[in-house]
């Protein structure tokens, strides 16, 4: 263990340099961080919402639109059934009105309605009504949805929508943003650090449906009087991005859910920021189909139905790869991207509530966390040089680089620091040292049974390895399962915890090792002074 390797020596020294450069900036203030070449580390510690402040937002599902959305679905089931049923019935007035999906059928077609919409109304999971149907003398049937369909398709969609707005506002899971469901509908959303509460609306309350729709022709006398053909709609350009309004089918011929990546990129050509998007393998086969089919018509790409672009399809695309294109900045072509990549809302969010909050603590809390790291890193100082001596002194000087090398990751990855995450320090603080004190110990054995300093230096390091291991790895797993199922201020114990505990076991071995090896070389004692 003495003859350290030369790989070793350089990855501590390496390491501890960087650990160095990525927590120097946490120690500057915001403008000579600002002034920093570009190629240094300039990111320092978040804190979190109770130590600076944010943004407090109250989201509800708006249950309305969802229910249109899949009353209209529901139509569209119904008339499907109707003509796949043998034999095929006849049906018109088919959509919806109010809380029902209507068609209407030949009253001599009512009981063969019936039969052929009898799997529409049953949920194909559980068997049971989720919808109650209604059916006249005149052919007129309505389908409307049941209560606790309608509970159950609100809860879902506030469960789903809490992941797509983690992915939109904390795609690494590391910047301790608090989403959590209050009651069926409703969404809480704290995001620390946040001064603008309408940034963040805009990127949550947006439902990020990309659709394809065929771009019609419409007479200037029609449009002028407001004529709209049937199956057809106007929709707006969309802010920023769009040129001109669009008359499209209100059907669109494709949607986005087989998008698997968007991302900006800077056309070459045109040295214009566009938004490039890949398709998995069935969208790519259903996008060329649809190409080949319209070449040479023109087709709307449509986000929340307003326009983005409206071009001209000069061949069929089948790559499963293309390019939107229109006024974009490279700041609104990456926020389309990361809303894209995050996926659409299952249903409109409307906000009820919202506040910018102050911190609960702030400035006096980092204070006193201050105080008690300085505090608990005194005390270990003590206890150690008390106990081991030099060598107490050698665990020390590990402890401060592994404290550095903390505070280095958690700037690096930008993670949260809360109040419970300071706590994770100190207790990181005071554990760090469990693993010299194994080593040390062992030393300690080693000597009394007679071996000499070298034999006992290194069967302090070999054999102590494995109980450092256990303790760190079952520490390690209880971190991983509080930051899996916790939230808000446990993940941020946890994720300074575990990161805690990686570093100290880099520290408490591999450097401790090295200042060890260093003193013996130079010294060759004939006892360890421990």
């Amino acid at each position: 263990m003495l003859e350290l390797a030369r790989w070793r020596i350089v990855v501590v020294v390496v390491v501890t340099l960087l650990g160095l450069a990525f927590a120097a900036p946490n120690f500057l203030s915001p403008q000579q961080r600002d002034a920093l070449p570009g190629f240094l580390p300039s990111n320092a510690l978040n804190l979190g919402l109770d130590l600076r402040g944010g943004v407090h937002l109250l989201l509800e599902v708006d249950a309305g639109v969802m229910q249109t959305q899949r009353l209209e679905n529901i139509a569209d089931s119904m008339g499907a059934a109707l003509r796949d049923a043998n034999p095929r019935i006849n049906f018109s007035g088919r959509g919806v009105v109010g809380d029902a999906a209507r068609i209407r059928v030949a009253p001599a077609d009512i009981d063969a309605a019936r039969r052929a919409l009898r799997d529409v109304v049953r949920s194909p999971t559980s068997q049971a009504d989720i919808l109650n149907l209604s059916v006249a003398e005149d052919g007129l049937i309505e389908a409307r949805m049941a209560p606790t369909y309608l509970r159950e398709l609100t809860r879902q969609a506030a469960q789903q929508s809490i992941e797509v707005i983690r992915r939109r506002i904390d795609p690494t899971g590391t910047s301790e943003v608090t989403i959590i469901r209050q009651g069926d509908a409703r969404i809480v959303v704290q995001a620390p650090g946040l001064s603008d509460p309408d940034e963040l609306k805009s990127r949550i309350g947006q439902t990020a449906l990309m659709t394809f729709h065929m771009v019609r022709v419409m007479d200037e006398a029609d449009a002028a009087a407001g004529r709209i053909p049937a199956g057809a709609m106007i929709v707006e350009p969309y802010p920023g991005v769009g040129n001109a309004r669009e008359l499209v089918e209100r059907r669109p011929r494709f949607t986005g859910e087989r998008l698997v990546d968007a991302a900006p990129r800077n056309d070459p050509q045109t040295n214009q920021w566009v938004l490039s998007f890949q398709l998995d393998s069935q969208g790519a086969r259903q996008f060329c189909s649809i190409t080949r089919q319209f070449t040479n018509q023109r087709f709307a790409i449509l986000l929340d139905n307003q326009v983005l672009t409206a071009p001209v399809i000069n061949e069929p695309i089948c790559g499963g790869q293309g390019q939107i294109s229109g006024s974009f900045t490279a700041r609104s072509a990456s926020d389309l991207a990361i809303m894209l990549n995050a996926g659409a809302l299952p249903a409109p969010l409307s906000v009820i509530e919202e506040r910018a909050v102050g911190p609960g603590l702030g400035q006096d809390a980092i204070d006193s966390g201050i105080i008690a790291g300085i505090i608990s890193g005194i005390c270990v100082l003590v206890l150690m040089v008390l106990a081991y001596g030099l060598f107490g002194v050698f665990a020390c000087l590990a402890l401060a680089v592994n404290m550095v090398l903390l505070l280095a990751a958690m700037s690096m990855i930008g993670a949260a620091l809360t109040l419970p995450g300071i706590a994770g320090l100190i207790l990181t603080m005071a554990m760090a040292v469990d693993a010299n004190v194994l080593i040390y110990e062992r030393m300690r054995d080693e000597q009394k049974a007679g071996r000499l300093p070298a034999i006992a230096i290194d069967a302090g390091f070999g054999r102590a390895m494995v109980a450092i291991i256990d303790a760190n790895l079952t520490t390690i797993l209880a971190a991983l399962i509080l930051f899996q199922f916790g939230a808000g201020p446990v993940r941020g114990f946890a994720w300074t915890l575990s990161i805690g505990v990686i570093t100290s076991v880099f520290s408490a071995v591999m450097i401790s090792q090295l200042l060890i090896a260093w003193w013996f070389r130079l010294t060759r004692p004939k006892t360890l002074p421990i």
